[in-house]
């Protein structure tokens, strides 16, 4: 008989679609459901991030790098939250099916044995268009998509704020964007997929932009 413990899956969809289909079954299943009293981001929180992400596709559709680049961050932040209540879901449901699913995620497959995403390696770090560099990794096993977060090297050497872009579903084309040209950015990686959430962050790679 198979005892193995029910887990959440972690692949919300890589299309803005699916990430709004996954964020509007979290939203109309998990709020008011008596097994998850007490979820990590609250019910308002998580419709404005969906608000905002709607808002950002509808900008986006005027064209520009500038206005993929705050609707991929916006969709990021999203993702961040989903990831948070996934995890809060995973323990407050004790591995039980039909609890978990009562929540609005979905279930990870029992298929195959849980195994630990790899720490990503970038392979290559190039310039694309002007503000925009191109980075390719080594593919991680069982990674459903990545995510980047870029931070500017200020004139004293320290690190900026991370900014968060993606999810990128390919590991050879991860598209940076929003970039001011002639400043030095510190960009790192991490995998998102399978049962066990996300990979550790890549060690960080520099370059200029141009």
């Amino acid at each position: 008989m198979n005892t193995q413990k029910a887990k959440v899956s972690y692949d919300f969809g890589l299309s803005d679609a699916k990430v709004t289909e996954s964020t509007q079954a979290v939203l109309v299943n998990l709020y008011g459901n008596p097994a998850y009293a007490t979820p990590v981001v609250t019910q308002v929180d998580l419709e404005a991030k969906l608000q905002a992400m709607q808002d950002a596709i509808g900008l986006q559709a005027q064209g520009g790098t500038a206005a993929t680049a705050a609707k991929n961050a916006r969709k990021a932040e999203l993702l961040e939250m989903l990831d948070k209540l996934a995890l809060y879901v995973q323990g407050a449901s004790g591995g039980d099916l039909e609890v978990l699913l009562s929540s609005g995620f979905r279930a990870a497959s029992q298929n195959r044995a849980s195994v630990p995403l790899t720490k990503p390696v970038v392979k290559r770090l190039r310039y694309g268009m002007t503000g925009e560099s191109r980075l390719a990794l080594v593919p991680v096993t069982n990674a459903r998509c990545y995510e980047c977060r870029v931070a500017e090297v200020m004139d004293d050497g320290v690190p900026g704020p991370w900014v968060i872009q993606g999810p990128f579903n390919s590991s050879q084309k991860i598209d940076v964007t929003g970039l001011t040209p002639g400043r030095v950015y510190i960009f790192q990686i991490r995998a998102f997929g399978g049962s066990t959430g996300s990979s550790d962050w890549s060690d960080p790679v520099s370059h200029r932009s141009l």
